[in-house]
């Protein structure tokens, strides 16, 4: 049932990176905020629904503060950085940079749990590696044709856009993040096994960062603002869409271990590929450094989560 529930949330987190490229373009927000806040109420819909079946789950502190560092990891910096990646890249190329997840699940686990690295590992490592490598070159050599094809005086900027391109940072900080983040919340679901609940839990925590750190960022401010003045049908399917993911792969969490879970994780950046090509009606960005980078990313995760 796990392995159903993963991919099912792979294919939630595909749609809804397919929306949020959709509406956050010519806006000024990416919808981040607006999907933290469908999150917890969709989680908290689901928590009391099952209520009057299970009760009222014995509140355990120590899961608490598990989920609600995951909810700081996965909900506010995860899901932050994840949505600016795909304002800036797109689509298609951010999720093939959120196949940085599983590789840095497997530095953790050597850093913080004296993990070994096989060869099968390593390997997996490479590969994931590679994959992020391919979509820098593929977006410096467009990048470069571009500033050779530009008027005189256009070529410079043309080129650092590429070099400076944020969502090539925004990306591997998500993807940091929610491999932190789903260690966190399989710790807290040991001591209290509500998928819900704890979705609910840290969804609440990451919108109260969110409202803290707008109290000294402007973007941040304006995502607020906007957030409650303009109604953006997109962003809002993608906030749902993005909710779903995350409940689906916290109650996949529950029933199943977070290797298994991670690897047929690993599907949305073929899922998402597939659903750009189905929302565009275009092959146009399904060039072979994107189709590349994709299959390595999903075969360096198979690598790395099979050898366990």
């Amino acid at each position: 049932m796990g392995e159903l529930l993963a991919l099912l949330s792979a294919c939630c987190f595909a749609a809804s990176n397919v929306t949020i490229t959709r509406g956050a373009r010519g806006s000024q927000d990416n919808g981040a905020f607006m999907s933290i806040l469908l999150t917890a109420a969709i989680a908290g819909a689901w928590w009391l629904a099952a209520m009057p079946a299970r009760g009222m789950p014995p509140m355990e502190r120590a899961s608490l503060l598990w989920f609600a560092g995951a909810g700081i990891l996965t909900i506010f910096i995860g899901r932050v950085f994840l949505y600016a990646s795909i304002q800036r890249l797109g689509a298609v190329r951010a999720s093939a940079v959120k196949r940085l997840n599983p590789l840095f699940s497997v530095l953790l686990g050597v850093l913080l749990l004296g993990e070994r690295v096989d060869g099968p590992m390593a390997l997996g490592m490479l590969m994931i590696g590679a994959s992020f490598g391919v979509l820098i070159r593929q977006s410096l050599g467009a990048a470069g044709a571009a500033a050779a094809a530009a008027p005189a005086g256009g070529a410079p900027r043309s080129l650092r856009a590429t070099l400076v391109n944020l969502g090539f940072f925004y990306g591997p900080v998500s993807a940091l993040a929610y491999a932190c983040g789903y260690v966190a919340r399989k710790e807290g679901l040991l001591g209290m096994p509500d998928p819900a609940f704890g979705t609910m839990f840290g969804s609440i925590v990451g919108a109260l960062m969110f409202v803290l750190i707008a109290q000294f960022v402007d973007s941040y401010r304006r995502a607020l603002r906007l957030t409650f003045s303009v109604f953006n049908p997109w962003l809002f399917a993608a906030g749902v869409l993005s909710s779903a993911g995350q409940l689906l792969y916290f109650a996949a969490l529950n029933s199943s271990t977070i290797a298994r879970c991670a690897m047929i994780s690993s599907m949305e950046a073929l899922f998402t590929i597939f659903f750009a090509v189905a929302a565009s009606r275009s092959l146009k960005q399904l060039n072979g450094p994107v189709l590349l980078a994709a299959a390595l990313g999903v075969a360096g995760t198979a690598c790395i989560m099979l050898r366990r």
